[in-house]
């Protein structure tokens, strides 16, 4: 047997988890690096003390927070808050149903309206309010995912594909590998440079016209009314984009071609949305109005922590859904990645 070499052992080890963290990366850094372009100058002053860091990637740098947290001991609760496993049928319907959707573990609408409530509660100290900036940052990213918004085959993690040759499933390639085929790569700079391009789409570009309606549907005083605006937007691609055709059409498939053509403009999209959304609800929760819509004032009220849920009777099927998710895990993605 040979002998082993730890140099060579180190490094490759040192590649292996390097590429692992940057699980969704790219995706995250570019919406907060968005958000940061259009929050008002006091909720830049509350987040930058909030977080004690005046860098030029303040919000960006704890974006993805949330993901490494989760898979700490301490922070394994929060694993199921970052999706919600919509039981819709798609391609024939797509819909998101609060009291049906959300179990008792909660999710990320849930998650959204409790840490907002959370981060502007001066009771509670300053780590705690730190924690629920940075998850409003990271869940205002995963709500504009489509496959964080669905339940089919687990949202998409059992559906196996491969890209660009390598094997690996379809929630995957959602949250990074046709982001980062488009952009070449998922630095902080990447992040940054794509940012720069979506803010001047929305600004005076592609987006001008359309972002006008993207504020449609936030209701101050209704956090999971808001979050459920923006699920709902987001799911409505698992019919249109991620599976017009249904599972079978894309299950085994080479989805670097055709598909990812006509995944990308939703992608962009999405990515500019969650940015212009998440700076209007920091601006909305800091300072009562949302600086992106000039002229729009507010009460700065905010859902309580106590989330109101229906009852819903579950059809058979779905509650073989919501057990299969359990018995899966919270994780997603590939095999060897994280977000």
């Amino acid at each position: 047997m040979a002998p082993l070499n730890i140099t060579t052992l180190s490094l490759s080890l040192l590649a292996l988890f390097s590429r692992a963290s940057a699980w969704g990366t790219l995706g995250h850094d570019t919406v907060a690096f968005i958000a940061q372009s259009f929050i008002s100058p006091a909720t830049v002053t509350y987040t930058q003390t909030l977080l004690n860091s005046t860098s030029s990637s303040y919000l960006a740098s704890i974006a993805t927070w949330a993901d490494s947290y989760r898979y700490t001991a301490e922070g394994a609760f929060s694993a199921p808050l970052h999706y919600i496993d919509a039981l819709d049928n798609p391609p024939t319907s797509c819909d998101v149903d609060f009291d049906r959707d959300c179990p008792e573990e909660g999710c990320i609408v849930s998650a959204i309206a409790n840490y907002t409530a959370r981060m502007k509660d001066e009771a509670l100290g300053v780590d705690e309010r730190q924690k629920a900036l940075k998850w409003v940052v990271h869940f205002l990213g995963d709500i504009h995912q489509p496959l964080h918004v669905e339940n089919l085959a687990v949202g998409g993690n059992t559906i196996n594909v491969t890209f660009d040759g390598a094997a690996t499933n379809l929630h995957h390639i959602w949250d990074s590998n046709m982001a980062e085929k488009l952009i070449g790569g998922y630095s902080l700079d990447d992040a940054r440079a794509w940012a720069a391009d979506l803010v001047a789409d929305i600004k005076s570009g592609k987006y001008a016209n359309a972002s006008v309606s993207w504020l449609d549907g936030i209701k101050p005083n209704d956090s999971i009314a808001s979050a459920m605006h923006w699920a709902s937007d987001a799911n409505a691609y698992v019919c249109s984009t991620v599976l017009p055709d249904g599972q079978e059409s894309v299950e085994g498939k080479e989805l670097d071609g055709a598909y990812y053509d006509s995944a990308i403009p939703v992608i962009q999209m999405q990515i500019a949305k969650a940015g212009y959304r998440l700076a209007a609800w920091l601006d909305l929760v800091v300072t009562g109005e949302m600086g992106v819509r000039k002229g729009a004032v507010y009460g700065r009220d905010v859902e309580t922590e106590r989330v109101r849920r229906g009852k819903v009777e579950l059809q058979d099927w779905m509650v073989e859904a919501r057990r299969v998710r359990r018995a899966y895990g919270w994780n997603c993605g590939a095999e060897g990645h994280r977000h």
